[in-house]
């Protein structure tokens, strides 16, 4: 698979360009040979670590779920003592 260093994303060899440029940056993709580019020397955990975006807050239906989970477990507790 295609991998795009700046855009940091696989890319189906389909959606290359014909001289295997990224789709959306059209930086050169580094593909890697049959047994694989990643090994325990280059591999950088610090770097994969790094978190450079911003952070992308809860999505408002996890929040609502969550809250309903809190409703129905409270219920399920006081219907215990009754």
């Amino acid at each position: 698979m295609p991998w795009c260093e700046p855009c940091s994303k696989y890319f189906a060899p389909s959606a290359m360009g014909d001289d295997g440029s990224c789709p959306q940056c059209f930086a050169i993709a580094d593909m890697p040979s049959a047994h694989g580019s990643i090994t325990a020397k280059n591999l950088d955990l610090k770097k994969l670590a790094a978190h450079d975006e911003q952070d992308i807050p809860l999505p408002w239906h996890f929040k609502l779920l969550v809250g309903a989970l809190l409703l129905y477990l409270s219920w399920r507790v006081i219907e215990l003592f009754r």
